[in-house]
């Protein structure tokens, strides 16, 4: 369903602290029950607050669901804005500062089109990280945490356990590891034809 920011009066509303999920900010997510909606599901962000509107007859379980999903989508979308090298340098330097004590310090963080089995790549000895453009468009917690991974490698170059213990720091490790392995599986899935019509 799309993300719409328009929306009708909604009834008895529901704030719970945030975030809920991979795809919320820090702030609140207000879930907004209307009777009026059937089938409708819509989220916008409203300052720091996430507000989800959906049908009044949806269980907890439903809106759990459709919270997780809509929040997915907004970060989504918001993170289609593309970053440039600038922005993606800086990025990279408050997840330093927040993650690793501001230890990993690259020379250059930037894109490139040129990495098509790897999401991203770094050169330890030049402080040089890159970043495939395949991660445009995907959830911000999924662009983080590969730009963690790659400057946890300009203190750690291999995969041990040192490694894995700086990646502990940020809370949706696992959760940007599944986002990527679900990715890599669908791209190997067979492509079916689109049904014909008769």
């Amino acid at each position: 369903m799309p993300v719409d920011p328009l929306h009708s009066a909604a009834r008895p509303q529901r704030s719970a602290p945030g975030p809920l999920t991979g795809g919320a900010e820090p702030g609140a997510v207000e879930v907004r029950r209307s009777a009026r909606r059937r089938r409708t599901v819509s989220a916008y962000r409203e300052g720091d607050r996430t507000v989800v509107l959906i049908p009044a007859r949806m269980s907890e379980a439903e809106e759990q669901r459709w919270v997780t999903t809509m929040l997915d989508k907004l970060a989504a979308q918001e993170s289609k804005r593309m970053l440039g090298d600038t922005e993606l340098a800086e990025r990279a330097a408050r997840l330093s500062g927040q993650y690793l004590g501001g230890r990993a310090r690259p020379a250059t963080v930037r894109w490139v089109t040129n990495q098509n089995t790897r999401w991203g790549s770094c050169t330890p000895a030049e402080g040089s990280i890159r970043l495939s453009h395949r991660l445009q468009g995907m959830p911000e917690y999924v662009l983080d945490y590969v730009l963690l991974h790659e400057l946890a490698h300009l203190l750690v170059p291999g995969h041990g356990p040192g490694f894995w213990r700086l990646l502990d720091a940020y809370p949706r490790t696992e959760r940007a590891r599944g986002y990527l392995e679900g990715v890599v599986a669908a791209d190997r899935l067979p492509h079916l034809p689109a049904a014909r019509s008769e």
